[in-house]
């Protein structure tokens, strides 16, 4: 049935569909769940940085 042949078989696709299920149920659980709320001294510095190089240069 389904071309199974093996138990090896069988458990790789039992494994394939558990593994399926619970990445739908992780995902669901997750979806829109909040990351990092404040950002990082450094990420602040960065980005600091960052608009210190983007400006334009004025002679």
């Amino acid at each position: 049935m389904f071309g199974i042949e093996g138990t090896s078989v069988a458990l790789a696709y039992g494994l394939c569909l558990a593994s399926a299920a619970l990445c739908l149920i992780y995902g669901a659980v997750n979806f829109n769940r909040g990351g990092d709320e404040a950002p990082k001294r450094e990420e602040v510095a960065w980005r600091q940085s960052e608009k210190e190089v983007e400006k334009p240069f004025e002679p």
